[in-house]
């Protein structure tokens, strides 16, 4: 053995990377029919934001972070996803989630239609609906689920069960006349309305604004009220409709769900759920993203013919937009949480786990931050730290210190309130504790709400036909992959 080789193997990377090596020979396509089926989406979950999360994590722990891993980054089978539309080369969340869900592109705003369908029109998305995945499971006789810290109505749950030329059309309030006149449904009224096989079993999020009518109050705030404009109250018609299911709307009633309920409809906010930010000031009366997780794979899992469950980390995308890091990371490592949750509960040989995001954010990591560097920190000095163990903090051409973490575009611009918005400046961040939950980024360029970015997502698979997730991947591409899973027969021998 050379020189050279010696000091290899006698380091831990080596040795790292050896084992790495012996796990992916020893690994196995598995083709065998996935019984189950989950579908994770982090709602925004970038690259960066995946990165940014496992540090964040690892530090939480004390950990320099770099090394860590995130609960679906050890899944073997991982690949790169294109979000585009088919109008649109920086996606929003409508048409990406269709596309996982029909197999078909379709453009911005668009829910589960083909791109011949126009946003806004109605009339235009006369026969154009496509159906979806979970209603392909229904049809194989399996129990599906949704779940999400978003509305229920909010565009990727919506885009499993409704067809629809606007996202924004939750309610028949935002309902525009002519479309009523020419016949469209709110989101609201078709998740009602949805029939196909036994129906959506669990549906567990937030929303419910949206299935209240606007003279009712809300069961939880009694100074807000619903918002629709029909006066029909979907969530008596809901019950109804079930009369073995169950309305639960707090964290107590959650827990106290029976197994033997039939159907299960969770909405636990008017809106959106809290974000995880949020728990660390005040308790919200609400489960967590995990918690809902572990309720919905009990609640389906327990029939021959199996379940198919979708989960969403909404509000990575809600944080992001509003220009902080480190609420977006909370939610994702919550959202890693949840996928841990579900590999526990399930069985490796028959439920296939996939995890993707619909689209990326602006989040990037700026200058040569050193190894645990604090992630929301400022950026500091490789070569300080390590000749003489110091914390020093890098400085721009003007002297003043930046964050790790900044995005390309959103409300962090200049960050100085007392000033007119087009004529701030960059902030002196020297006093300011820039690792504070909540605090939001610098962006580069000034909007109200940072923006979605173009570049691929990730995905990751865990389970029979994970192996086909591998590589670069039109983002419909990954509806027709879990299609074969779910419905995959061996050949008879």
């Amino acid at each position: 053995m050379s020189l050279a080789s010696t000091l290899q193997a006698a380091t831990p990377w080596f040795e790292q990377g050896q084992q790495a090596l012996q796990q992916r020979l020893a690994q196995r396509p598995l083709e065998l029919p996935a019984k189950n089926v989950i579908l994770f989406l982090g709602d925004g979950m970038s690259l960066a934001t995946v990165n940014a999360a496992r540090i964040y994590e690892g530090q939480l722990r004390g950990e320099n972070g770099e090394e860590n891993l995130l609960s679906f980054e050890k899944f073997l089978y991982s690949g790169l996803v294109k979000t585009y539309n088919t109008n649109a080369m920086v996606p929003d969340s409508a048409g990406t989630m269709s596309a996982i869900m029909t197999g078909v592109k379709t453009g911005a705003g668009i829910l589960s239609m083909s791109e011949l369908a126009r946003y806004g029109d109605c009339a235009s998305g006369a026969d154009q609906a496509l159906p979806s995945l979970l209603t392909y499971a229904e049809s194989l006789g399996k129990r599906t689920g949704i779940v999400t810290t978003t509305r229920i109505t909010h565009a990727t749950p919506a885009a499993a069960y409704a067809h629809s030329v606007s996202r924004e059309w939750e309610d028949d309030g935002e309902l525009p006349e002519q479309a009523k006149v020419e016949g469209c449904k709110d989101i609201a009224l078709q998740l009602l309305e949805y029939s196909r096989g036994n129906g959506i079993e669990v549906l567990l999020g937030g929303g419910r604004r949206h299935f209240l009518p606007e003279s009712e109050n809300d069961p939880e705030y009694p100074d807000k009220k619903g918002e629709r404009k029909d006066g029909r109250n979907l969530l008596l018609e809901w019950m109804k409709r079930h009369p073995k299911g169950e309305f639960v709307w707090d964290k107590r009633q959650f827990e106290a769900l029976s197994a033997k309920s039939t159907h299960v409809l969770g909405l636990f906010e008017p809106s959106h759920m809290a974000y995880e930010a949020e728990k660390l000031i005040r308790n919200p009366n609400e489960p967590s993203l995990s918690e809902m997780t572990a309720k919905a794979i009990q609640l389906l899992q327990n029939r021959k013919d199996g379940f198919f469950l979708i989960v969403e980390g909404g509000r990575i995308d809600h944080a992001h937009h509003a220009g902080s890091a480190s609420m977006a990371l909370l939610e994702t490592i919550e959202f890693a949480k949840a996928v841990q949750t579900a590999k526990d509960l399930t069985a490796g040989h028959d439920t296939l786990i996939v995890v993707t995001a619909d689209h990326g954010h602006t989040l990037q990591f700026s200058g040569y931050a050193r190894r645990g560097n604090p992630i929301l920190g400022k950026v500091e000095s490789i070569e300080a730290h390590a000749l003489e163990g110091k914390q020093e903090v890098l400085k721009d051409l003007h002297g003043l210190p930046y964050t790790v973490l900044n995005y390309m575009n959103g409300p962090g611009f200049g960050m100085v309130q007392d000033e007119p918005y087009l004529e701030r400046k960059r902030p002196d961040l020297s006093t300011i504790d820039t690792t504070e939950i909540g605090r939001r980024q610098e962006s580069l360029i000034p909007l109200g709400s940072e923006t979605h970015s173009g570049e691929d997502v990730p995905v990751y698979a865990y389970g029979p036909w994970a192996h086909l997730f591998t590589g670069v991947h039109e983002q419909n591409a990954l509806y027709h992959y879990m299609r074969h899973a779910m419905s995959y027969q061996p050949p008879k021998r």
